[in-house]
């Protein structure tokens, strides 16, 4: 993500800038100036006989007050729509301004008039509104202009003195030093305003960079304030909690009433841990963590939640990872022993003078080998897990493929298998390999400890994943070692290794799929014919990634 000006921030930005240091002063000057022309008017029309304004040439002053009184109407129009540009609006109106106020002065008795005072408010305001060389151009034409004036007065023949022109003298240099200081001034406000710009974009930036780590965070974050209100929901906490009401403006007893529960408690106990939420029927189990963004509990709260499957699975990788190495160099210095043994063995049986009691003997050496061979094969490729290789596999023509194979290599007769396609059409993205080898395990747990019918359902399941079902009739996995079960070398059965449910959730794990377990006993009738709910096993396998 590139953070720079130049982005959806700054467009707005340079706009609001732009309106902020040309157009908005601009209509403030326009609002001065009416106010100005239009309180001149009203003294100098509604002042009793003897008054200081026109004193000298009321008739030029009339003309000129009500002249630059339009003026400050038609400026205040067409600052507002901004035509023509701002840099020649600001030079027109300005130099009538110094022209009026020069004006006003000759026909209200010069420098005695005390209206020049107005000539460093016009050369102030322009050279704020245009700051450079303008600046001091608008300072000399004032000065220019006043010494005009009394070069006008004389050639009338009025009385002017040497203090006039040392006022003049003084009023220009006046209005040079209020040209520098302005021009300064300007320049700094535009340097901390383009500052302020661009801090205002960097914290845009910030913060629309924070949203989007939030969003992307594997844990679920919700901010909740004091009147547990939810003011912030990611992506993450609202998949983590499938309700309607997962969302930001909602009170978090709608979203979650037993996470509402353990955050009053929380806030009430200080010492209190929050537990795992118990989550409805094929959600995952949530563990909840509270902190408080203010100085007391009671202040708004951020919730984080996270995966307890997901965090007892990193645990178990963590501990497989070093488990793996120390079995597989185990298992190499084991296998060379067992070669030569196992050819011992062989050899030893090919002798002729053996009789039925030592070729027992002999027989129960090659198949205990066999059985250590295989254990160590299954080791091996528990500690060298390979990549997968996904293609799109069709379930319905795949599971009929691997029925033919069960039946003709497996020994199961063809009446004793069943397929069942809920949906149509399903493709999935997986090994066609490893599905193989996982269903292939499945079907032999099924068959060795199911007994009964073996059946295979393609369907989807209530979150509308493609899954693939192996079910048996036979009595189930007992409840004690269902938590065991997908544990390595975890085994019922005296001949078993351990490794075959283990090893089929790592494949399945490795293409992005998962596989589950469930006695058919608590599921949902679903109407099967053959009577889902008599009893037995289910294993799933769910896939997350649909075929194309």
């Amino acid at each position: 993500m590139e953070l720079s000006a130049r982005n959806p921030f700054s467009r707005p930005a340079d706009s609001q800038r732009q309106d902020s240091q040309t157009w908005k002063p601009l209509h403030f000057l326009t609002l001065y100036r009416l106010t100005l022309a239009g309180l001149l008017a009203a003294l100098f029309f509604f002042l009793p006989a003897g008054k200081t304004l026109g004193g000298q040439h009321p008739w030029l002053y009339g003309t000129v007050i009500l002249g630059y009184f339009g003026f400050a109407l038609l400026a205040g129009f067409t600052a507002r729509l901004r035509r023509p540009a701002y840099g020649l609006q600001v030079t027109i109106q300005v130099l009538v301004d110094i022209l009026a106020i020069v004006l006003l002065m000759h026909a209200s008795g010069g420098l005695e008039s005390s209206l020049g005072i107005l000539l460093i408010l016009a050369v102030a305001a322009g050279s704020l509104l245009l700051p450079g060389r303008l600046a001091y151009f608008f300072a000399a034409v004032a000065t220019l202009a006043l010494l005009g004036e009394i070069g006008l007065a004389m050639l009338q023949e009025n009385d002017v003195s040497g203090t006039d022109l040392t006022r003049a003298g003084l009023l220009g240099a006046a209005l040079f030093t209020t040209a520098i200081i302005a021009h300064v001034l300007a320049l700094r406000i535009r340097e901390s305003e383009a500052l302020a710009m661009r801090r205002g974009v960097d914290l845009a930036n910030l913060a629309r960079l924070n949203e989007h780590v939030v969003q992307r965070l594997q844990s679920g974050v919700l901010v909740v304030d004091e009147q547990e209100r939810v003011h912030l929901v990611n992506d993450t906490a609202g998949l983590m909690l499938p309700s309607p009401h997962a969302r930001a403006g909602e009170y978090l007893e709608q979203i979650c009433p037993q996470l509402a529960r353990q955050l009053r408690r929380w806030r009430a106990e200080p010492g209190y841990l929050p537990e795992a939420l118990l989550p409805p029927a094929g959600q995952a189990s949530l563990q909840p963590r509270f902190t408080a963004l203010g100085r007391s509990r009671d202040s708004a709260t951020l919730i984080f939640l996270e995966d307890t499957a997901a965090l007892a699975q990193q645990a178990q990788q963590m501990k497989l990872a070093a488990l793996g190495r120390l079995t597989a160099s185990i298992a190499h210095e084991i296998r060379n022993p067992l070669g030569a043994l196992s050819h011992a063995g062989q050899l030893l049986a090919e002798s002729p003078h053996l009789d039925a009691g030592e070729r027992r003997l002999t027989d129960i050496i090659a198949t205990h080998s066999q059985r250590v061979n295989a254990i160590i094969e299954n080791v091996l490729q528990l500690s060298r897990r390979g990549q997968s290789n996904p293609r799109d596999i069709e379930l319905e023509d795949w599971a009929h493929e691997f029925v033919d194979e069960l039946v003709r290599c497996g020994g199961l007769p063809a009446d004793e298998v069943d397929i069942r396609c809920d949906h149509n059409g399903i493709r999935v993205h997986f090994d066609p390999g490893q599905l193989h080898q996982v269903v292939w395990n499945l079907a032999h747990n099924a068959i060795e400890h199911g007994g009964g019918r073996l059946a295979l359902r393609i369907g989807l399941t209530e979150a509308q994943l493609p899954c693939l079902e192996v079910l048996d009739e036979g009595s189930g996995i007992p409840e004690e070692v269902e938590n065991q079960m997908f544990e390595p070398f975890f085994t019922t059965a005296a001949s078993g290794t351990g490794l075959g449910l283990y090893l089929s959730r790592e494949l399945c794990e490795l293409n992005d799929a998962r596989l589950s377990y469930a006695r058919r006993d608590d599921l949902d009738n679903r109407g099967d014919s053959r009577g889902d709910s008599r009893g037995g096993s289910r294993f799933r396998i769910t896939f997350t990634r649909h075929g194309r």
